[in-house]
């Protein structure tokens, strides 16, 4: 995403200004008093500050100075120097000279402002035959109207790099592809045909020794050569894992030293390299190799080299690897390793592209410490100050971006507060609302409850039969005394059921009052508790509903029932 800065101020008269506001206007498609910040939706920092620097850019097309155009030029190169200097912002002399070279392409010489002027091979054969010094290279200032990012003009004549890849090592214990059930089951008889056919040929080489070679022979020698496996016996392990077994072969082949190990794989060194803009190192070694040992004690333990690889200020990342690994192979067939011992200088090479690595220096064969820490020293100080510019540039770029985050982080603390505020009200309305729904329900209920009660009362009572007029022996009588205090005395059946008697004295108050002839039916949904107990006093004894029995068989001949009320606490 392009960075918008704040464009440089504009010395302009009154009507330019005017002409300039118009323009901006028309460009961003609102009105002046939007654009002045007069209207009620103002636009945003980046909206204006790529208007005006659109604006600006066709401001100076018609504000290029008359006297500072050669008159020997036509109409349509004047045109064309006007259009690129108000782009580009370059002098007119350097800019002419640069328009004649790319024949008056306004766009091949703005590509060539902007991204650097490659060779001219006519050019340089013509000056190495005069032998004539090569022209200056041509200074631009690098600067465009969305970003302002500049960067250092690329050299005219440097030595084309060679690109160094990312390796990422491919593992050799992939997953194999499994076919679907139904091929391997079509397939089965063929497998087995060729597994019984191999272990036969097997058993036949095994009991002839001597046939390969003589079939060999007179095939000529043009056998296709079987395919190497991997005879070292060495386990593919993961980039780091691998790391760490060379790290740990190396102190057991060398002894204890001081250096220092990526102890990741090449492809997280190469990214770490770029990330923070620090010089690569990577050194492959071949234990087959005769020259290993002496490289290793004499050249790359050594203090000198030891001391110049850890000194942070060299900014040095250190990565080695064995052939004998296939990561550390694919590296050095990346890097064109030719010798062994290898040794070579990965570095961002920001002139080239802007995420391109490149291989700085190679240091192959047996090199003598001096000579091994000359060409290191060379090859990072040819590239520290491109790499100083473009940590400088980064950390530019960074700082804009922290400023610009911080902006937009205090932007949406303040954009989150006032959300905050509107949740808060929003759930105090709710719950608000909520609370007055709660109390209408529970009116409602108690409401329906009570109702409810009151027609099961009066559909209770009228299934409670009167006083009994039988024998004594088959009659129970009790004497309860009410929650009011009232006493009340009443014969039962000793046959009837115990909920009857929790039903007359819940009932009781429609008894006691004149009955209507009219028929009252069950409530519907309505399941009716009893709010009481009832209690004999001596010896206490509860008889609830709970228990079976008639009221004959519990209560006895007579006796005297307290009713006791229940609440929450006593059914807790």
């Amino acid at each position: 995403m392009h960075e918008v800065v704040p464009m440089p101020s504009i010395q302009l008269g009154t009507k330019p200004l005017i002409s300039l506001i118009i323009s901006v206007s028309a460009l961003v498609e609102t009105s002046p008093d939007r654009l002045l910040g007069t209207g009620t939706n103002c636009l945003t920092a980046s909206e204006f500050n790529f208007a005006i620097g659109i604006a600006c850019s066709i401001h100076d097309l018609d504000m290029v100075d008359s006297d500072s155009v050669p008159s020997q030029l036509s109409e349509s190169q004047q045109e064309a120097l006007g259009t690129y200097t108000a782009v580009t912002n370059q002098e007119p002399s350097a800019a002419i000279s640069l328009l004649e070279r790319s024949q008056w392409n306004i766009q091949i010489a703005i590509a060539k402002f902007f991204d650097g002027e490659a060779p001219d091979p006519v050019e340089e054969a013509r000056a190495s035959l005069s032998a004539s010094p090569a022209p200056p290279s041509l200074s631009t200032h690098r600067e465009t109207l969305m970003n302002g990012f500049s960067r250092s003009p690329r050299p005219q004549n440097r030595t084309r790099l060679d690109p160094a890849p990312r390796i990422v090592p491919q593992p050799e214990n992939q997953n194999v592809y499994r076919p679907p059930f139904l091929f391997t089951l079509l397939f089965t008889p063929f497998n087995l045909l060729y597994r019984l056919l191999s272990a036969s040929v097997g058993i036949f080489t095994y009991l002839f020794p001597f046939l390969p070679r003589l079939l060999a022979g007179y095939s000529g020698g043009r056998a296709q050569p079987r395919r190497q496996r991997d005879t070292t016996g060495r386990r593919p392990l993961n980039p780091r894992d691998t790391a760490a077994r060379f790290a740990r072969e190396f102190e057991e082949e060398y002894g204890q030293h001081d250096l220092s190990f990526f102890e990741n794989g090449y492809a997280q060194a190469y990214d770490l390299a770029k990330k923070d803009l620090k010089f690569l190192l990577v050194v492959l070694l071949s234990p087959e190799h005769d020259d290993t040992s002496e490289f290793v004690r004499t050249t790359l333990l050594s203090s000198e080299v030891v001391g110049y690889i850890n000194d942070p200020s060299n900014k040095i990342i250190l990565w080695a690897g064995s052939v004998q690994d296939s990561e550390a192979y694919q590296v050095s067939t990346a890097l064109n390793c030719s010798k062994f011992p290898f040794a070579a200088v990965v570095a961002h090479t920001p002139q080239d592209s802007s995420t391109s690595m490149s291989t700085i220096a190679r240091i192959t064969g047996l090199t003598p410490p001096s000579a091994f820490v000359t060409k290191l020293q060379s090859a990072i100080s040819r590239h520290s100050a491109t790499l100083e510019r473009a940590r400088a540039s980064r950390n530019e770029q960074q700082a804009t971006r922290n400023l610009r985050e911080e902006q937009n982080s205090a932007y949406e603390r303040s954009l989150a507060q006032d959300r905050e505020r509107a949740r808060q009200r929003r759930e105090e309305e709710e719950a608000r609302l909520s609370a007055e729904r709660e109390a209408k329900a529970k009116a409602e209920a108690a409401e329906r409850r009570v109702r409810n009660f009151e027609q099961w009362k009066s559909w209770r009572a009228q299934s409670i039969p009167p006083e009994p007029t039988i024998p004594a022996e088959e009659i129970t009588r009790v004497s309860v005394r009410m929650t009011s205090g009232e006493r009340v005395v009443r014969k039962f059946r000793a046959e009837a059921d115990m909920e009857e008697l929790y039903a007359f004295v819940e009932c009781y108050d429609v008894l006691s009052s004149e009955r209507s002839s009219a028929e009252v039916e069950e409530p519907t949904n309505y399941e009716h508790v009893y709010g009481f107990r009832l209690v004999s006093p001596l010896p206490r004894m509860v008889y609830d509903l709970s228990g079976s029995g008639t009221i004959g068989s519990r209560i006895g001949r007579s006796g005297n029932i307290l009713v006791e009320p229940i609440d929450d606490e006593d059914e807790a």
